[in-house]
């Protein structure tokens, strides 16, 4: 297993044709955010590798995940009458994420300026990227939690679903035009997280009991800018793509056109049957590892979307990692003890992890030995 290669021969070859085509019409985006990471990639050195900022940004991603779940471990620290999360925490947490977002900007900036532009850093970036959102969204939910004024886990859980789709949802598009258009919501949420998170440490969690507008508390602000991004801006956006009019489509088939969302549609059919059914109500007991370990399985299948989409290659109808998750649904369904479905969620987290984790260095390896590069480094390895 240690040595099992993930991208075929077909896919290296795929890869070896293929040209980076991206469109961004954000104006947030175009107008603010792209001057100011021009500025600052002008900061880094030329021998610093692109890879290596991609994978500090989300190193930085994280640590604010654990940072938040040792303060917050159980979503209640927003809630009245909890030890509320130090203001410093929320500072640091706000810098850092800034400085993650901002090291994601910058990473395809240091690329070409160092003409070290490869397949590899996309898919590395993308790779990440995928992952990271889980973390993004379970870190956010500390500053309502799950007390009175807060939001329950398993609308959290749904909220996850939303910003997961919203992902994949460009990666599809792309699979089908060859064009990755990238999404608004990235770029508005990631600002607005970083201001909450400072404001927080600032006004305190208590200013977030308060109502917004007339009833409508600060919690239901939160669910509605996800919700209404996700249906006024992202979804839009994809299906008013032009290529669908031209009808220059990658795949003309409806049935070969939509199999990128099979496996995350049966992830969450799965996981959502799991929580139904739960003899122990698994999601109020473990919320941060069942939204850690639908995320990572979620990354898992993106991220062999995104090998299809670049290498010009079919992507697979089912999700291996699927298959255990069925097996654990099954057996919770018919009936088991509460400490022994914790330890099917944490065994089902542990093998998840690692394999996500053997996936994506394997792959990396692949593709620095195909396209003879170090990937955390701009030397040649015949350069040595």
């Amino acid at each position: 297993m240690a040595g099992y290669e993930y991208v075929s021969p077909e896919q290296l070859a795929g890869f070896d044709k293929y040209k980076y085509s991206a469109v961004d019409t954000n104006p947030l985006s175009l107008y603010v955010m792209h001057p100011f990471w021009n500025t600052i990639v002008k900061v880094f050195p030329t021998w610093l590798a692109p890879n290596l900022i991609t994978f500090s940004g989300f190193l930085l991603v994280v640590f604010n995940f654990l940072l938040m779940a040792y303060f917050d471990p159980d979503f209640y620290a927003s809630a009245p009458g909890h030890k509320h999360v130090p203001d410093w925490v929320w500072i640091v947490v706000g810098i850092l994420n800034f400085i993650a977002y901002t090291l994601d900007g910058v990473d395809g900036k240091q690329a070409r300026r160092t003409n070290s532009s490869t397949p590899l850093g996309e898919l590395f970036d993308h790779g990440l990227d995928s992952w990271s959102c889980v973390y993004f969204v379970v870190t956010v939910y500390s500053i309502f939690g799950r007390g009175p004024s807060g939001v329950s886990v398993f609308v959290l859980y749904l909220l996850l679903w939303v910003v997961l789709f919203s992902f994949i949802l460009s990666h599809w598009e792309k699979y089908n035009t060859g064009i990755l258009f990238l999404p608004w919501g990235y770029d508005i949420s990631q600002v607005t997280i970083s201001f909450v998170y400072i404001v927080t440490a600032i006004v305190g969690v208590e200013a977030w009991y308060e109502p917004f507008l007339f009833n409508f508390l600060y919690r239901d602000l939160f669910t509605a800018m996800i919700i209404g991004c996700a249906l006024c801006v992202t979804l839009p956006l994809s299906l008013l793509d032009e290529s669908y009019k031209n009808n220059t489509l990658k795949h003309n088939s409806v049935y070969e056109a939509m199999v990128p969302f099979f496996s995350p549609c049966l992830l969450f059919i799965l996981s959502t049957a799991w929580i139904l059914q739960s003899p122990s109500d698994i999601l109020e007991i473990h919320p941060r590892l069942f939204y850690f370990m639908v995320g990572t399985a979620f990354a898992n299948i993106t991220c062999q979307l995104i090998v299809c989409q670049m290498s010009s290659t079919r992507c697979p109808t089912l999700n291996w990692l699927l298959v255990p998750l069925f097996l654990v649904v099954l057996v919770v369904n018919l009936g088991v003890a509460s400490y022994v479905e914790s330890i099917l969620l944490y065994t089902l987290t542990a093998v998840f992890t690692l394999a996500h984790i053997h996936y994506g260095v394997r792959v990396v390896k692949q593709l620095s030995n195909h396209f003879q590069i170090y990937p955390f480094s701009l030397r040649k390895p015949n350069s040595d």
